[in-house]
């Protein structure tokens, strides 16, 4: 009798790897092992081969690729993972060489990001990304186009995409282009709605699985999937957010980012990823408790510094504190906040700093409009939030927030 309940078996991998000295292999090997278990795949070995320079036209030496054919866990293996992006002719000719699937680290991103997009825009862009990154290796594939056992990198586009000719993936690229700039038009037509209306935003980036939607749930009870797995989420959320002051901004949040994120996926998720280049303040959450943590602070301001986004107002959220006993060896660059978003520690301090990193272009003041002069207190309910009003003896007492130039106009009127 069939078990209807029996799970499919997971793919099982090894993982390859050439140090060169570039970047650090192990820790970069430990993500790809992180990416391929994300992507459901069951990595059985990992291994790093120093070289100079990767093989020309195998990657790894024939030596290496000899001793893992002969290695006892050869035959167990559906998929060969390689932590660098392969060349068309490379991945032909190592799988000639192995008889083995074989993906490359692009590859198993774009899986992964296939599997996460839920949005028309997410999808949209990750179906660009891999026929910009298939169009190149379309040439001399012949059966290996035809993968129909399914699994890790064949997922997206779908196997019509694969088999189709340049000229249709070209067209294809061409109308996900124009679909995309589309999106673009709105979401600028968003941003400038919002810088028009005086909404300020607090935008969240940093590395994938550093806790980003577990903050954007605690602060705002977004609802947003929140996984123990890298790119759990992938398309952005805008939430608002009331500051201690009864400020409110539209807190966002953006696309994780990993080391040597390929870059069509950056390129694809730019205008996701832009919303950081017109924010007022800048939250680059970050794993306390990632022996890695300065290089993840690293990699995102790098990627911030390329979007344009330089400059702003930063502060630096060190999350998972909860999982450390002694902080003092958690790193500090600039201004930085230690929190646990599972937990809610740190919060008040976190919404402080927000407070203190915003543009100070809005004051709260109590005002007293006496009877005879009530007409500027239109100004106050066009222009601020207004936290309450009362009518007294001496005339309209309002509390509220506004902006710096109408607090210049209504000076005289302020009490407290």
């Amino acid at each position: 009798m069939i078990d209807l309940e029996e799970k499919v078996r997971p793919e099982r991998a090894i993982l390859c790897s050439v140090d060169t000295g570039d970047f650090d292999a192990e820790v970069s090997i430990d993500e790809l092992e992180e990416l391929a278990n994300t992507a459901g795949a069951e990595v059985l070995a990992k291994i790093i081969q120093p070289r100079p320079a990767p093989d020309a036209a195998l990657f790894l030496g024939t030596g290496k690729l000899d001793e893992i054919k002969e290695s006892y866990l050869f035959d167990d293996i559906d998929v060969i993972i390689f932590d660098d992006e392969l060349s068309p002719s490379q991945q032909r000719n190592i799988e000639k060489y192995t008889n083995k699937k074989v993906i490359d680290r692009t590859t198993l991103i774009l899986d992964i990001f296939a599997q996460r997009a839920r949005s028309k825009e997410g999808k949209l862009q990750v179906e660009l990304a891999q026929l910009q990154y298939m169009l190149p290796r379309l040439g001399g594939q012949g059966t290996a186009l035809s993968r129909l056992g399914g699994g890790i990198g064949t997922r997206g586009p779908g196997e019509s995409k694969l088999e189709s000719d340049r000229r249709h993936i070209r067209r294809r690229i061409d109308a996900i282009k124009g679909e995309l700039k589309e999106v673009e038009k709105r979401r600028n037509q968003m941003r400038s709605r919002r810088k028009k209306d005086g909404v300020q935003t607090v935008v969240i980036v940093g590395y994938t699985n550093a806790g980003k939607s577990t903050l954007m749930n605690r602060l705002t009870e977004a609802g947003v999937l929140a996984e123990n797995k890298l790119f759990a989420t992938l398309d952005p959320t805008a939430r608002a957010l009331t500051l201690p002051s009864g400020r409110e901004v539209m807190l966002i949040d953006t696309v994780g980012l990993v080391r040597r994120l390929p870059h069509n996926l950056v390129e694809a998720f730019k205008s996701t990823l832009e919303e950081a280049a017109s924010a007022d303040v800048i939250l680059n959450v970050c794993d306390a408790h990632d022996p890695c943590s300065i290089e993840h602070l690293r990699v995102t301001n790098e990627l911030l510094s390329e979007l344009g986004a330089a400059g702003k107002p930063l502060v630096n959220v060190m999350n998972k504190c909860d999982m450390i006993y002694d902080l003092s060896g958690v790193p500090t660059i600039g201004n930085t906040v230690y929190i646990s978003a599972l937990r809610g520690n740190g919060m008040d301090k976190l919404l402080e700093a927000i407070e203190e990193a915003l543009p100070k272009d809005r004051e709260r003041h109590t005002y007293l409009f006496p009877y005879s002069d009530l007409k500027p207190a239109a100004l106050v309910h066009e222009d601020g939030n207004v936290f309450s009003e009362e009518y007294i003896d001496d005339g309209l007492k309002i509390d509220a927030l506004c902006s710096i130039i109408v607090v210049n106009k209504l000076k005289k009127y302020i009490v407290e």
